[in-house]
C-alpha cells in the first residue's frame, strides 16, 4: 500500500516530530509494512495500535485488490456507496480537493488508528503517520511545522484548543519526502476535522505552490472553495500565508 505524495511532515524530518515534548503521554511506535505511526497515548498501546492498524491497511489493500485504479489514480474518482465507511472517505476527499483519493491514505490510517483507540476506553491521543496527525486531546496542544531548509522552519506552530479537537493536521511539500508533489512549497499545513480531507487538501494546494509569492494567495483562494477545511498555512522559502481558524505561535 504505497504513499501516493510527496510528504513534508509536521516538524518531522528522520522523524523529528518524535523528539517533541509530550505532555506526560506515553510514545509508541508501530510499524507494519509501509506503515509508520508514532502514538502517544496516556498508556501504551502497541497491541491495541498493531490491531487497529492490521484492520486499516486489510480494508484499504482489499479495495485496491478489487479496484487497482484506486491506487494508481491521480484525479477523484466516483463515489462506491458499496464501499468501506473509510473507502468512502478517502473518495470523498479527493473529490473535494480534486486529486485521487490515495492523497488521502495517511490521513485515514491515522485519523481510523486513532478512533479505535479512544473507542477502548482513552480519554487522548495523537496519531502521526508521516507528518499526518489525528490530534484528539483534552488540552491545548501545539504543532511545529518543518519546513525543510526555508527560514522559518520549526520557528512556527499551529495552535489547537480542545474545542478543534479531535482533529486532523496535515502537512505536505514539494523538496521533501519521497512522495509525489507538483509544488514547489516547503510545507503546506491543513487543519480540518476530517484527517483525510486535511491530507488531500495539503497535497491539492501544495500542488498550487510554484515559486513565485503571488501562488501562496493563488493557493489560499483555492482552500477557501474547498468545504469542510478549517485552516491553512503555507511556507515557501521567506514567504508565508494563511487562512482560516488557524492560530500560528511562535516556537
Amino acid at each position: 500500500m504505497p504513499a501516493a505524495k510527496n510528504k513534508s511532515p509536521l516538524s518531522y524530518q528522520e522523524r523529528t516530530y518524535r523528539t517533541i515534548e509530550k505532555s506526560g503521554l506515553v510514545s509508541t511506535i508501530v510499524k507494519i509494512a509501509e506503515t509508520d505511526l508514532h502514538i502517544l497515548a496516556p498508556r501504551p498501546v502497541e497491541d491495541q495500535a498493531l490491531l487497529a492498524v492490521s484492520e486499516v491497511r486489510g480494508v484499504i489493500e482489499g479495495y485496491i485488490k478489487a479496484h487497482p485504479a484506486f491506487l494508481q489514480s491521480l484525479e477523484p474518482l466516483p463515489m462506491d456507496k458499496r464501499a468501506a465507511g473509510l473507502i468512502q472517505e478517502m473518495l470523498a476527499a479527493g473529490a473535494a480537493t480534486g486529486v485521487g483519493p490515495m492523497a488521502a491514505v495517511a490521513g485515514i490510517v491515522s485519523e481510523q488508528v486513532g478512533k479505535r483507540l479512544l473507542g477502548q476506553g482513552l480519554a487522548e491521543v495523537i496519531v502521526e503517520n508521516g507528518g499526518d496527525l489525528y490530534v484528539a486531546r483534552t488540552q491545548e496542544s501545539t504543532i511545529a511545522i518543518y519546513a525543510g531548509e526555508s527560514p522559518l522552519s520549526g520557528k512556527l506552530g499551529i495552535r489547537l484548543v480542545p474545542e478543534q479537537m479531535p482533529c486532523g493536521v496535515c502537512c505536505s511539500s514539494g523538496k521533501i519526502g519521497h512522495s509525489l508533489s507538483l509544488g514547489q512549497a516547503d510545507a503546506v499545513a491543513v487543519v480540518a476535522p476530517s484527517t483525510a480531507l486535511a491530507d488531500a487538501a495539503a497535497t491539492r494546494l501544495g500542488n498550487e505552490v510554484g515559486r513565485k509569492k503571488k501562488s501562496i494567495q493563488h493557493a489560499l483562494e483555492i482552500a477557501k472553495g474547498i468545504t469542510g477545511l478549517a485552516g491553512v498555512v503555507i511556507i515557501s522559502g521567506e514567504h508565508l500565508g494563511a487562512w482560516g481558524e488557524v492560530e500560528l505561535v511562535r516556537l
